[in-house]
C-alpha cells in the first residue's frame, strides 16, 4: 500500500476529458481527469457517477437546473440523469465510477475513451 499524491498524479498528463485510473475500490475505479470547455450531454444508464473537484470550478448542467462545484465539493449524479459538465477554466476532478463506465455514457463519439490509462 502506497499513498497517492494527487498533485503528482495530475502532473503526469495534460489532455482534457480523458480520465486516468489511479486505483480500484472493489468493482469501482478511482479516476483523475482534467476538464476544459464544454463536454457532451449524456447519461449513464446503469452507473452512478461521482465528481469531486480538486482544483478549479466545475458547472454541471442538468435539463432543469445547474450545479456549480468549487474545490473540495462533490456531486453524485444518479444513473440515468442527463448532464453536461462545463469547465470555463481548467478543472481537476476525481471520479469514482464502476469499472467499464464510459466517460460519454450513452453517447459514443470521438471523445469516448474506451481504453483508460493507469497512472
Amino acid at each position: 500500500m502506497d499513498k497517492i499524491n494527487l498533485t503528482d498524479k495530475f502532473g503526469l498528463f495534460d489532455d482534457h476529458w480523458s480520465p486516468k485510473v489511479i486505483g480500484r475500490i472493489n468493482d469501482c475505479e478511482v479516476k483523475l481527469a482534467k476538464l476544459l470547455g464544454e463536454f457532451e450531454w449524456h447519461h449513464h444508464p446503469n452507473e452512478d457517477e461521482m465528481f469531486l473537484v480538486v482544483k478549479g470550478n466545475l458547472l454541471i448542467k442538468f435539463r432543469d437546473h445547474d450545479v456549480s462545484l468549487g474545490e473540495g465539493e462533490c456531486l453524485i449524479v444518479p444513473r440515468g440523469v442527463e448532464h453536461l459538465p462545463v469547465a470555463e477554466d481548467e478543472v481537476w476532478v476525481m471520479l469514482i465510477e464502476p469499472r467499464g463506465t464510459l466517460n460519454t455514457g450513452n453517447v459514443t463519439n470521438d471523445r469516448t475513451v474506451v481504453e483508460l490509462d493507469s497512472i
